[in-house]
């Protein structure tokens, strides 16, 4: 299946609800790379890379998240795949 990357910004309730722990190992599980990061304006930024299977499996998770989170929407951008990660890590500015 092909490589792609998918930038994701979340929207909704995701911080202080263990979004990005709980996005890294969802990610991790899938055998996505990339990282995960929390906004100023209160949304969560993502930048995934694996398969399109794994990286449509990733959306429809963070549609729900956590138990305690409340995602109301999501800005999917999909870019091309350049293999510059090798884990999947939170990010912090």
């Amino acid at each position: 299946m092909a490589k792609k990357r998918l930038h994701l910004f979340v929207s909704g309730r995701v911080q202080g609800v263990f979004f990005r722990a709980s996005t890294r190992d969802a990610a991790r599980n899938l055998g996505l790379t990339g990282w995960v990061r929390n906004l100023p304006d209160g949304r969560v930024e993502a930048l995934f890379e694996g398969d399109e299977r794994a990286l449509a499996q990733i959306i429809e998770w963070c549609r729900t998240g956590p138990p305690g989170a409340l995602p109301e929407g999501l800005e999917p951008r999909w870019e091309k795949h350049d293999g510059e990660f090798s884990d999947f890590r939170i990010a912090y500015r």
